[in-house]
């Protein structure tokens, strides 16, 4: 039975992977001191900007090739529940978190789903057989 799931998927895995990527870009363009600064303001120590750039950046480009799927979706996931409970909560759900909710929803459906169509992850071997034993 042919089923256009897969292609759903990989739609989703793919704007999340250029909305991430994008983001770290503009956070290294912009001057990530400035939002190292900004995270110090928040409480949170400054290093951990370059942390969140680094993953956005680097994981974005991997989501778009399907390689550490899971483990990136993960890493995505944790930074927008930090930006909902850190930033935007308190601006309530319209004009507030409903872009890192819908972003955090991506990413945890990439999380458990296991169908990856187009995707590195699919024809490395050492990564296939922990993919199908998870």
């Amino acid at each position: 039975m042919f089923t256009l799931q897969p292609i759903g998927t990989l739609f989703i895995r793919f704007v999340l992977g250029i909305i991430f990527f994008m983001h770290g870009l503009t956070k290294m363009q912009n001057g990530i001191e400035n939002t190292a600064g900004f995270f110090t303001s928040l409480g949170l120590p400054g290093f951990s900007a370059y942390l969140v750039a680094g993953i956005e950046l680097i994981g974005g480009l991997l989501i778009i090739i399907g390689l550490g799927t899971r483990i990136i979706a993960v890493l995505f996931a944790a930074i927008m529940l930090g930006a909902i409970l850190m930033v935007n909560g308190s601006n309530g759900f319209v004009g507030g978190y409903e872009f890192e909710l819908s972003l955090l929803a991506m990413s945890l459906f990439l999380v458990f789903n296991q169908a990856q169509v187009f995707a590195l992850d699919n024809i490395l071997p050492f990564y296939k057989s922990k993919q199908q034993s998870a």
